[in-house]
């Protein structure tokens, strides 16, 4: 056991001298001297702990688009940072050396909310993402965090799954200006199978955020070949989007690599995501994107009103800019986000897309 603890929210007593987390759908019970799922939240003392608060697993200044956020501040960086830990059991997880780590296994950073927010202004950086593992289930320390950047006028960005309970969702997003949102799949099966989830509690989340108005949401499907990528799968996630999120919520399918309990499985072509994209533009879908391949086509924001390339990507970085106070320069037609004010027409804004490794000290 982790030996920092933080008292916990969303929890309960419950039966046998257990605790009931209720952070998330999991809703763990909780033993003296154990941890729930996620590894982070413990049962001490017939209290329950969280030993993330505080500490993390490293700190990279990102590329907003690496989220991805399209629609967001594009061209900015952001100072990245998860713990340990995980409250899904997703199979071919891409960062599981974080997720499915315990943070005593893992070696960590210490730090206040107010380090955090000196690092990001000190690194540049226009805003905090807190991403790699699922934030959930460190939403005490998002929450402090997210509440210091503001006060200092940082963006907050969380890159979550959505698998959050509705008692827990407003006070995790209370801070937040942006979101993305990993929709693993749309099948109960697949949930159920690969991800050891559900997923109704996730789309119960995207409705939620689509009636926040104010936060900013984009969404996430990683297309692993022979699991999730068939065109009826896709078309019917394509048709609820529409229908529950609406058409200018942008939509980016991402290619997968082989990786954890899933190495057996091929890399997703990159004609895949062209047909993905294909089939949700025909379903009206006006901004869908494709992640981890090069493909200009699939990554530039185009003008639904007269097709004019707006915003051109090279993988994470930005080659063209053309933006007037988040319209169109040629048609004037307005283009749903949150872009920066001011005519950047013609303007390179973002050339490399690494990610750079940054510490405390």
């Amino acid at each position: 056991m982790a030996t920092r603890l933080h008292p916990a929210r969303w929890w309960h007593a419950a039966e046998r001298d257990k605790l009931r987390c209720t952070l998330c759908p999991r809703y763990c019970l909780i033993g003296e001297g154990q941890a729930g799922f996620c590894y982070i939240r413990q049962n001490h003392g017939g209290r329950l702990w969280s030993t993330g608060y505080g500490q993390s697993t490293g700190f990279a200044v990102d590329p907003i688009e690496k989220k991805p956020l399209n629609h967001f501040l594009p061209g900015e960086r952001v100072l990245s940072f998860g713990t340990a830990g995980c409250n899904l059991g997703c199979k071919f997880c891409q960062n599981w050396d974080i997720s499915k780590a315990k943070l005593d296994e893992h070696a960590s950073e210490v730090a206040t909310p107010e380090e955090i927010v000196a690092l990001a202004r000190r690194t540049g950086c226009a805003g905090v993402a807190y991403t790699y593992n699922d934030p959930v289930i460190w939403a005490e320390f998002v929450i402090d965090v997210a509440r210091a950047a503001h006060a200092a006028g940082l963006a907050n960005i969380l890159v979550t799954a959505g698998y959050v309970t509705a008692e827990a969702r407003a006070d995790l997003f209370e801070h937040i200006d942006a979101t993305n949102v990993d929709l693993k799949g749309f099948t109960e099966e697949f949930y159920h199978r690969v991800t050891l989830s559900h997923l109704e509690p996730v789309l119960d989340t995207l409705v939620w955020l689509r009636r926040e108005q104010r936060i900013w949401t984009e969404v996430t499907t990683l297309l692993i070949p022979g699991l999730n990528d068939g065109d009826d799968e896709i078309a019917r996630e394509c048709d609820w989007f529409v229908e529950h999120l609406g058409a200018d919520t942008p939509l980016h399918f991402t290619a997968f690599h082989p990786d954890f309990r899933m190495r057996d499985r091929p890399r997703t072509p990159a004609a895949t995501l062209r047909r993905a994209r294909t089939i949700a533009r025909a379903r009206g879908i006006r901004y869908c994107y494709v992640g981890n391949v090069h493909d200009a086509e699939g990554q530039t924001t185009f003008c639904p009103g007269c097709r004019a390339p707006l915003i051109e990507r090279d993988w994470h970085a930005i080659r063209l800019y053309r933006l007037d106070d988040g319209r169109c320069p040629d048609c004037g037609t307005h283009i749903p986000g949150r872009f920066h004010p001011g005519a950047h027409r013609g303007r390179e804004r973002q050339t490399s897309g690494r990610r750079v490794g940054v510490s405390l000290a």
